[in-house]
């Protein structure tokens, strides 16, 4: 059976598509079967690409991510998805927020959950510079490293 993976961040044009480019990569080179989709609580960048930042970093590290899009979570999604993980405390709470049901609201989990760290959040990174994005990108690899280790 494959295993479904949401990854939400508030715009999903910065954290989440690189997430998702380092999650589809490993999932690939795993061969383990996985959909993967990301997703921003917020409304502002529906439809548009990543930030260019994103963008560079990723390429840098080969993940291609320019082909993906933003779009905005939604209900369905939290049926949808086995699993749901969130960027930080705001986009974690405001994706619990939607959950009708236990299960729904049990499945949604904050992304470092995944390894023990002293960091609980991946900061945002689009107010920053490159280096930023650089130091997000090296904590994402580490995050979806351990994360695609526990699927089966």
């Amino acid at each position: 059976m494959n295993t479904s993976i949401l990854i939400v961040c508030k715009g999903n044009i910065c954290r989440s598509p690189i997430a998702e480019g380092l999650l589809r990569k490993k999932a690939a080179l795993s061969g383990k079967s996985v959909y993967i989709d990301s997703a921003g609580t917020g409304h502002w960048h529906i439809g548009k690409a990543p930030d260019p930042r994103a963008i560079d970093v990723a390429q840098k590290n080969d993940v291609d991510i320019q082909d993906l899009r933003a779009r905005q979570v939604e209900y369905a999604d939290l049926d949808r998805f086995d699993q749901i993980y969130t960027m930080d405390e705001d986009n974690l709470s405001r994706v619990r927020a939607m959950a009708v049901t236990e299960r729904q609201f049990k499945k949604i989990q904050p992304l470092s959950s995944v390894v023990s760290s002293n960091e609980s959040e991946v900061v945002d990174p689009y107010k920053g510079g490159q280096k930023d994005f650089e130091s997000v990108f090296t904590y994402l690899d580490t995050l979806t490293t351990a994360l695609i280790s526990t699927l089966t």
